[in-house]
């Protein structure tokens, strides 16, 4: 168990090394100092937190608690008191800061502790509390099962390659009775200091076994809310996405609605323009086609009273087709002559007798003549004129 707990503090200062040899660390510190200038002091002071350090020495007979970097007491509990009585006398002085915020060092004579300076080889960075760990009966004239050691980096070079480091050890005699009297007390140090003045020296002896294992309530809230804000923005992303989509979808059907009405126009105009072209077909061919009773009329006015007709046709193209009966057959197309709807009148195959009616059965083609529209008004003139002659004619 103390070698994976070993390993585990090994990367946690590996850790802590490269995240202080960043330049991130700074860059914060400065962002932080520039935000907090825009908070109101009163504000400033109701949220600042941070790492409070407590330094408890054994004095004589007594336990003294002070602030680090102050020398003026918090509170002293003294061996001849009960120890649930010097136990809440310390308790009651930490309360006045926050449990997260909170951390004591047992702080030792200077006599009591052995600090030695170190030079080391780079490679040994990562590992220096192992590396010194195999060494120590060397650099320290006790056995490393009898010690309590910590070892910290400088931070300065100590020529090409190497750089300086400091070694602390405490024998086990010393220290163990009192973490074991702290114990009792209900007060576990995270770190076994050096005073340095009122200050402390940044040394730390303590056993990684018996250091305290602290739950970072702050920590677990920012991680809680960092992934929070997270879920929330993905969600707000989905959100979007999802009404973006729902839009589209929306859109997609109007504007799908508005193709169907739009073909269905389409259609309508395509059906108008042909029914309107159909109409205007029609009016072109009544337009284009001759008229059927002009020449009718004419007929009927030109042909002698005692010729009939059997049959009668008129096409499209204007071509007259008619058969009948007549006294003198022959005489039919000088009748026809001058006619303003029937021009171009000849005879078709030969003239016969009927044997019935003792008449000559012909049968005749023409061309039917379109009349301009000043003619066409007065289309009964000349026949009234011809018959006024035909009846003239006896």
């Amino acid at each position: 168990m103390t070698a994976l707990q070993d390993a585990s503090q090994l990367q946690l200062d590996r850790l802590r090394r490269a995240w202080r040899g960043s330049a991130l660390p700074g860059f914060l510190r400065w962002w932080g100092g520039e935000l907090a200038g825009l908070v109101p002091p009163r504000w400033r002071y109701a949220f600042a937190g941070g790492q409070q350090w407590y330094a408890l020495e054994r004095q004589g007979t007594r336990w003294v608690l002070r602030r680090a970097g102050e020398s003026i007491p918090l509170a002293s509990a003294d061996d001849a008191e009960p120890a649930e009585q010097r136990a809440t006398e310390l308790q009651r002085a930490l309360a006045a800061s926050d449990p997260a915020d909170r951390y004591i060092a047992l702080v030792l004579p200077a006599a009591q502790v052995l600090r030695r300076r170190l030079v080391m080889p780079v490679a040994a960075r990562d590992n220096l509390r192992q590396v010194v760990g195999f060494d120590l009966d060397r650099q320290t004239p006790f056995r490393a099962a009898d010690i309590h050691y910590g070892v910290r980096d400088l931070g300065e070079a100590a020529g090409e390659g190497r750089f300086a480091a400091e070694l602390a050890a405490t024998p086990r005699a010393t220290l163990d009775p009192l973490l074991d009297e702290l114990a009792g007390l209900g007060i576990t140090p995270d770190r076994v200091d050096v005073a340095d003045g009122a200050a402390l020296a940044g040394l730390d002896v303590l056993p990684p076994q018996r250091a305290p294992r602290r739950v970072d309530r702050r920590r677990r809230l920012n991680i809680a809310l960092v992934v929070g804000i997270v879920v929330l923005a993905i969600v707000a992303m989905a959100t979007w996405l999802h009404n973006r989509e729902a839009t589209l979808d929306a859109m997609r059907s109007e504007v799908d609605a508005m193709q169907a009405d739009a073909k269905r126009v389409s259609a309508l105009r395509q059906r108008l323009t042909e029914s309107a072209g159909a109409s205007g077909f029609l009016a072109r061919r009544k337009v284009e086609s001759p008229a059927i009773l002009p020449v009718l009329r004419e007929l009927t006015t030109r042909l002698p009273d005692d010729t009939w007709l059997e049959r009668f046709t008129l096409n499209a193209s204007g071509q007259i087709g008619f058969q009948g009966q007549s006294p003198q057959a022959a005489k039919l197309i000088d009748a026809l002559k001058g006619a303003k709807t029937i021009g171009e009148p000849s005879f078709q195959g030969t003239i016969q007798t009927d044997p019935t009616s003792g008449k000559e059965r012909f049968y005749m083609q023409a061309k039917a003549l379109t009349p301009k529209p000043a003619a066409a008004a007065k289309p009964s003139a000349p026949a009234r004129a011809g018959s006024a002659a035909k009846g003239d004619a006896p």
